[in-house]
Formats: structure tokens, sequence, C-alpha cells
């Protein structure tokens, strides 16, 4: 039994395709086959049913994967472990981020960290929360940028830097000619919102204190894109809320739509977050270190209602 065939056996039971999980592991789909079939035939025991479309593994072979998950992590942190111990910052670091965080603070910071740190090989992937939980949970990822908190306890996290909420309301508006706004202002209903799956949207609802059933709309719409609910309401079909820094770009012109809360403002808590077994600690240093230095004259807010991110049943 080997490391590889663990390896190969893992790729398997996660695209349920031989020939996916051959390119996936820059093998031949004939040499991951032999592998797993060697290790099949070592233990004695059928790990996938071959005859389903697509694979799934058998009732044993659920049991094997899950204790070929624990032994593969195992082994990489074998790497990390010399890593931390020569206080070596270089390798591959995988890093998740949020949709709604990563057009704005990605640009502040990657040409900053690559010049500092040549040697790390920094993959970024664009994921929702939830999946940052399941990947980091299951050693896809090695760290996070996300709204916390989250109320997971196997997940460490350390606060970047919180961003009120500002609103967008267009001159049609009954709140336009407010000079600053209060949360008792808001309606759920009133407000174009991202679509399902952003915890933005969850902490927009959640900071809403109405929710009424009945809509005097005669559309719905929900959008994956800032710049969508922003067109659409200054065309004069709802107010939006927007994190602080999504409203730095925005034209003079549009900066006349935009209204801030009264004190303390609604805000969200952007961190850097990590799976408590993690073993990466210099490179997340590194990482949360090159963060502090460029928002820190980006956004400098403390007193502030954080909202939660966490849906309310």
């Amino acid at each position: 039994m080997t490391i590889t065939q663990l390896k190969y056996t893992l790729a398997v039971a996660e695209h349920k395709n031989f020939t996916v999980a051959a390119e996936h592991c820059f093998v031949t789909q004939p040499t991951l086959s032999m592998q797993i079939q060697k290790l099949e035939e070592e233990l004695d025991a059928q790990i996938f049913n071959r005859s389903k479309k697509p694979i799934e593994l058998t009732p044993l072979g659920e049991r094997i994967v899950e204790q070929a998950k624990v032994i593969v992590d195992e082994s990489n942190r074998i790497i990390d472990i010399v890593h931390q111990q020569k206080g070596y910052i270089g390798g591959e670091f995988k890093l998740g981020i949020i949709p709604t965080v990563m057009p704005t603070l990605l640009p502040m910071f990657l040409k900053n960290f690559t010049r500092a740190y040549p040697k790390v090989q920094l993959v970024i992937e664009e994921l929702t929360t939830e999946e940052i939980i399941r990947k980091l949970t299951d050693g896809h990822i090695d760290a996070a940028i996300a709204a916390t908190p989250l109320g997971n306890e196997a997940i460490k996290e350390r606060v970047l830097y919180y961003e009120p909420f500002v609103g967008l309301i267009p001159e049609e508006h009954r709140l336009f000619n407010k000079k600053k706004l209060e949360i008792e202002d808001l309606e759920v209903e009133d407000i174009l919102l991202l679509e399902d799956g952003h915890c933005f949207k969850d902490s927009v609802v959640n900071l809403c204190r109405t929710n009424r059933n009945e809509n005097h709309k005669h559309f719905q719409l929900e959008s994956g894109s800032f710049d969508t609910l922003i067109k659409l309401s200054k065309d004069g079909l709802g107010m939006t809320l927007l994190p602080y820094l999504n409203t730095l770009d925005l034209s003079e012109k549009d900066k006349g739509f935009l209204r801030e809360f009264v004190s303390p403002p609604p805000a969200r808590e952007v961190s850097l977050i990590y799976h408590k077994s993690q073993l990466k600690m210099q490179l997340i240093e590194a990482l949360k270190s090159t963060i502090d230095g460029v928002v820190r004259g980006a956004i400098a807010f403390s007193d502030v209602e954080i909202i939660s991110p966490l849906q309310k049943a």
C-alpha cells in the first residue's frame, strides 16, 4: 500500500470518474486504474462499484476512503512540520475567498504578497462560505478569507478588518433625502439583494427588522453581482446595500447616491480563517501581515455593529 495509491483512490472518490481523476492526478488513466486495482488486490476488497454510472464507492470503500483522507492529510503535514521548524515561507498555499470580498481585497494585497514571498505558490479559489468550510475540513484548502463569525469550533478566525454597510439610494426612493440611514429605516422587501449562497445577503436579511410577506413590487430579483445591483438601483428599481470597499471606485456622480449609517454603523467582520489543525502558520502569518499592511490605509473602522452572516431560522 502506498500514499500514491491512496491519493489516486481519493481522486476517483471525489470525481466519480477514472479518466477525470487521472487528469487531476497528472497521470494516464491506465496507470491510475492499475494502481487502484493493485490496492484492491492487496486489501482483498472492492473499493469502487464500477458497474454504476457515475462510479460509486462500496460500503467498505466508503470506510477505506475516510481513513485514506486521514493518512494522506497526515503525510502532507510532514512537509509542513519541516517547513515550520525551518521557518521556511514557500511551497503551495491554497486560499479560498468569498465572492463579495475577492474583487475588492485581492487586488490590494496580491502583488505585494507575491513580491515579498516569491517562493510561495499561491493558489486562489473563489468559494462560498459553505464551500470554504467543507474544503477547510477536508484539507483541500489551507486558509480562507470570509465574513465572520462562523460559530465553528474547528475553524480559527483572525480578524482582518471591519467593513461598514453603505446604502445606495436612487432619487425616487423614500430614503433619498435622509443624510444618514438608520437600521430601523430598512425593509428587506425594499432592498435589491444578492442571490442565495452569498453570505452578504444573509447579513443584510439579518440586519433588516421587518420582513413582510406582502410584496408591493411587480418583480423579484436577486443578482450575483454588485455591479448589477448598482445599475438597477440607479434605474430606480430599489435601494441596495454595499460593503464599504465596493463604494470606493464609484464615479463622483454615483457617490451622490450613497448614504452612510448613523454611528455605530452595521458592518461585516472579514477574517482570515483556517482549520485548528493547520500547520502552515508561517504562511498564514505572512499573509495576514501583508493584508494588514494594505487595508490599514483603506479601511479603519472599529466603532461598528457586527452583523452576523449566519442564517437565522
